[in-house]
């Protein structure tokens, strides 16, 4: 008996650990949702954030000397009848070739304007920008405060070196991360589970939900 709790004690340890870098991404993603919103005039407008039906949020580290690759991770969370969802993981990454030196991070927010683009992001699989949702550069600032008709399923934002800018994000392809769900959640868990609000959004989330609920 005791050999068991040892057990489980070590495994409920080892699951805190692993769930840690997770969190972190997490906060981080949280930190993007502010920083979005520092900048009134450049800002993703009110009107759209409103009424959006989901969020995609990441980071993307792209580096290359000739060759050139770029990763990066971040969330997805949808509106439910009860509020925010809990954070779904997701990934992207790529690798090309051209004439190019240094290193960026930029910051995504996704704006998933439809029901439609949030069932893409939660079923199995990849989602392609552009190919499996409609997409384009998101309007900014308060000129654009009433317009809530959305020209795509999907208004792609991104912020780099302290600019903020609508952007395009076609071809882009988005990963769902199985595996950081489990870490997360404790369980092996789906992503269309988390985003319809079925599996209970857990306590590290609050800081993210906080963020969108400013």
């Amino acid at each position: 008996m005791k050999k068991i709790f040892l057990f489980l004690a070590i495994l409920s340890l080892s699951l805190m650990k692993a769930g840690a870098a997770e969190q972190d991404t997490v906060n981080h993603c949280a930190a993007i949702i502010r920083e979005f919103r520092q900048i009134p005039e450049r800002a993703i407008p009110r009107d759209v954030l409103q009424h959006a039906r989901g969020l995609a949020i990441m980071s993307v580290f792209k580096a290359g000397f000739i060759f050139s690759g770029k990763g990066g991770q971040g969330v997805v969370v949808a509106r439910t009848r009860h509020g925010w969802s809990g954070p779904s993981f997701i990934a992207t990454g790529g690798a090309g070739w051209g004439l190019q030196i240094g290193a960026q991070v930029t910051d995504f927010v996704i704006v998933l304007n439809n029901d439609a683009a949030v069932r893409a992001f939660s079923r199995g699989g990849n989602v392609t920008i552009g190919g499996d949702v409609s997409a384009a550069a998101g309007p900014v600032g308060r000129t654009a405060e009433g317009a809530v008709t959305p020209a795509a399923a999907v208004y792609t934002y991104s912020k780099s070196k302290g600019l903020f800018a609508g952007v395009s994000l076609e071809g882009a392809v988005i990963g769902r991360q199985r595996d950081s769900n489990f870490r997360y959640y404790g369980r092996p868990v789906r992503a269309d589970e988390i985003l319809s609000g079925i599996t209970p959004s857990p306590p590290g989330a609050a800081p993210l939900h906080h963020a969108l609920g400013r």
